[in-house]
Protein backbone atom coordinates (compact mmCIF):
# COMPACT_ATOMS: atom_id res chain seq x y z
CA UNK A 1 0.00 0.00 0.00
CA UNK A 2 1.30 3.45 -0.91
CA UNK A 3 0.58 6.96 0.19
CA UNK A 4 -0.73 9.29 -2.47
CA UNK A 5 1.70 11.70 -4.08
CA UNK A 6 -0.21 14.50 -2.37
CA UNK A 7 0.28 12.89 1.04
CA UNK A 8 3.97 12.22 0.36
CA UNK A 9 4.48 15.85 -0.65
CA UNK A 10 2.62 17.04 2.46
CA UNK A 11 4.77 14.83 4.71
CA UNK A 12 7.90 16.18 3.03
CA UNK A 13 6.72 19.79 3.44
CA UNK A 14 5.83 19.36 7.12
CA UNK A 15 9.11 17.54 7.68
CA UNK A 16 10.91 20.61 6.30
CA UNK A 17 9.00 22.76 8.79
CA UNK A 18 10.08 20.43 11.59
CA UNK A 19 13.72 20.38 10.44
CA UNK A 20 13.83 24.19 10.17
CA UNK A 21 11.67 25.04 13.19
CA UNK A 22 14.54 26.88 14.93
CA UNK A 23 14.85 29.18 11.90
CA UNK A 24 11.28 30.44 12.24
CA UNK A 25 8.60 30.38 9.54
CA UNK A 26 9.52 28.65 6.30
CA UNK A 27 8.80 30.62 3.14
CA UNK A 28 6.86 28.70 0.47
CA UNK A 29 9.16 29.98 -2.29
CA UNK A 30 12.20 28.61 -0.45
CA UNK A 31 10.43 25.33 0.22
CA UNK A 32 9.42 25.13 -3.44
CA UNK A 33 13.02 25.56 -4.54
CA UNK A 34 14.30 23.09 -1.94
CA UNK A 35 11.83 20.37 -2.90
CA UNK A 36 11.26 21.05 -6.58
CA UNK A 37 7.50 21.44 -6.03
CA UNK A 38 5.57 24.36 -7.49
CA UNK A 39 4.55 27.18 -5.18
CA UNK A 40 0.89 26.83 -6.17
CA UNK A 41 0.88 23.10 -5.34
CA UNK A 42 2.52 23.76 -1.97
CA UNK A 43 -0.07 26.45 -1.23
CA UNK A 44 -2.81 23.88 -1.92
CA UNK A 45 -1.15 21.41 0.42
CA UNK A 46 -0.75 24.03 3.13
CA UNK A 47 -4.43 24.92 2.77
CA UNK A 48 -5.31 21.30 3.65
CA UNK A 49 -2.77 21.27 6.46
CA UNK A 50 -4.10 24.57 7.87
CA UNK A 51 -7.65 23.20 7.85
CA UNK A 52 -6.31 20.11 9.60
CA UNK A 53 -4.81 22.32 12.31
CA UNK A 54 -1.25 21.19 11.62
CA UNK A 55 0.32 24.39 10.28
CA UNK A 56 -0.33 28.10 10.46
CA UNK A 57 0.72 30.94 8.23
CA UNK A 58 2.77 33.83 9.50
CA UNK A 59 2.34 37.07 7.56
CA UNK A 60 4.80 39.83 6.89
CA UNK A 61 8.52 40.01 6.27
CA UNK A 62 10.12 36.76 7.29
CA UNK A 63 6.72 35.09 7.14
CA UNK A 64 5.87 31.64 5.95
CA UNK A 65 4.51 28.53 7.64
CA UNK A 66 5.16 26.95 11.02
CA UNK A 67 3.87 23.84 12.77
CA UNK A 68 1.04 24.46 15.23
CA UNK A 69 2.26 21.73 17.60
CA UNK A 70 5.60 20.16 18.47
CA UNK A 71 6.84 17.62 15.92
CA UNK A 72 6.46 14.96 18.62
CA UNK A 73 2.69 15.59 18.64
CA UNK A 74 2.13 15.28 14.87
CA UNK A 75 1.93 11.79 13.41
CA UNK A 76 2.27 10.94 9.75
CA UNK A 77 -1.33 9.74 9.96
CA UNK A 78 -2.39 13.27 10.98
CA UNK A 79 -0.78 14.64 7.83
CA UNK A 80 -2.23 11.98 5.53
CA UNK A 81 -5.69 12.47 7.03
CA UNK A 82 -5.46 16.23 6.53
CA UNK A 83 -4.69 15.95 2.82
CA UNK A 84 -6.27 12.65 1.76
CA UNK A 85 -8.95 11.87 4.34
CA UNK A 86 -11.97 13.58 2.82
CA UNK A 87 -10.95 12.78 -0.75
CA UNK A 88 -10.87 9.01 -0.11
CA UNK A 89 -14.38 8.97 1.34
CA UNK A 90 -15.73 11.01 -1.57
CA UNK A 91 -13.95 8.80 -4.11
CA UNK A 92 -15.43 5.59 -2.69
CA UNK A 93 -18.93 7.04 -2.52
CA UNK A 94 -18.63 8.34 -6.08
CA UNK A 95 -17.62 4.90 -7.33
CA UNK A 96 -20.46 3.21 -5.46
CA UNK A 97 -17.99 1.19 -3.39
CA UNK A 98 -19.53 1.81 0.00
CA UNK A 99 -20.56 -1.80 0.74
CA UNK A 100 -18.81 -4.49 -1.23
CA UNK A 101 -16.21 -7.09 -0.19
CA UNK A 102 -13.37 -5.50 -2.13
CA UNK A 103 -14.03 -2.07 -0.66
CA UNK A 104 -14.17 -3.60 2.81
CA UNK A 105 -10.81 -5.32 2.23
CA UNK A 106 -9.23 -2.01 1.13
CA UNK A 107 -10.79 -0.28 4.13
CA UNK A 108 -9.22 -2.90 6.43
CA UNK A 109 -5.80 -2.52 4.75
CA UNK A 110 -6.09 1.25 4.88
CA UNK A 111 -6.84 1.08 8.60
CA UNK A 112 -3.74 -1.06 9.22
CA UNK A 113 -1.62 1.37 7.20
CA UNK A 114 -3.18 4.36 8.98
CA UNK A 115 -2.56 2.75 12.40
CA UNK A 116 1.07 2.18 11.40
CA UNK A 117 1.43 5.84 10.40
CA UNK A 118 -0.13 6.92 13.72
CA UNK A 119 2.89 5.39 15.44
CA UNK A 120 5.39 7.56 13.55
CA UNK A 121 5.75 11.23 14.46
CA UNK A 122 7.50 14.01 12.60
CA UNK A 123 10.02 14.00 15.44
CA UNK A 124 10.79 10.33 14.72
CA UNK A 125 11.46 11.19 11.08
CA UNK A 126 13.63 14.17 12.07
CA UNK A 127 15.72 11.89 14.33
CA UNK A 128 16.03 9.30 11.57
CA UNK A 129 17.08 12.02 9.13
CA UNK A 130 19.77 13.23 11.54
CA UNK A 131 21.04 9.68 12.10
CA UNK A 132 21.32 9.11 8.35
CA UNK A 133 23.28 12.35 7.98
CA UNK A 134 25.54 11.44 10.90
CA UNK A 135 24.37 14.41 12.98
CA UNK A 136 24.40 13.95 16.76
CA UNK A 137 21.14 13.51 18.61
CA UNK A 138 20.59 12.98 22.31
CA UNK A 139 20.80 9.53 23.87
CA UNK A 140 17.16 9.76 24.95
CA UNK A 141 16.08 10.55 21.39
CA UNK A 142 18.14 7.65 20.02
CA UNK A 143 16.60 5.27 22.55
CA UNK A 144 13.11 6.54 21.69
CA UNK A 145 13.75 6.09 17.97
CA UNK A 146 15.04 2.54 18.45
CA UNK A 147 11.97 1.69 20.53
CA UNK A 148 9.66 3.03 17.83
CA UNK A 149 11.54 1.07 15.15
CA UNK A 150 11.37 -2.14 17.21
CA UNK A 151 7.66 -1.62 17.80
CA UNK A 152 6.96 -1.12 14.09
CA UNK A 153 8.83 -4.37 13.28
CA UNK A 154 6.71 -6.26 15.85
CA UNK A 155 3.53 -5.10 14.12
Amino acid sequence: MRMSTKAQSAVTATLSLALHYKDGPLNVADLSEEQGISVSYLEQLFAYLRRGGLVQGVRGPGGGYILTRPASDISLADIVAAVDGADETKRRAGLGQDHNPTAEMWDDLSKVFYDFLKGITLEDVVHRNKLQKGEPISAAATSELRGAAAESVRR
